[in-house]
């Protein structure tokens, strides 16, 4: 554990319970939530490198064209 986590955790264990709970539960879903971001990020990897490859491919065969915010 690190030195700042472990400060956090001795800083928050001077707060009354229902406070210690709620940040508790509030930094398990940040965690949660954390762990589950870079599950989809990293499933998404493979179809971010073929639109890549594809749009670069267009651009190469003169099918891309400029467009503002508005036409897309």
């Amino acid at each position: 554990m690190t030195k700042t986590l472990t400060k956090l955790i001795e800083e928050a264990s001077k707060l009354p319970e229902d406070m210690q709970e709620a940040m508790a539960a509030q930094w398990l879903e940040e965690l949660k939530e954390e762990v589950e971001w870079d599950e989809r990020f990293a499933k998404s990897q493979d179809q971010l490198a073929a639109m890549a490859a594809k749009a670069k491919s267009e651009v190469k065969e003169g099918k891309y064209r400029d467009a503002g915010f508005d036409e897309l």
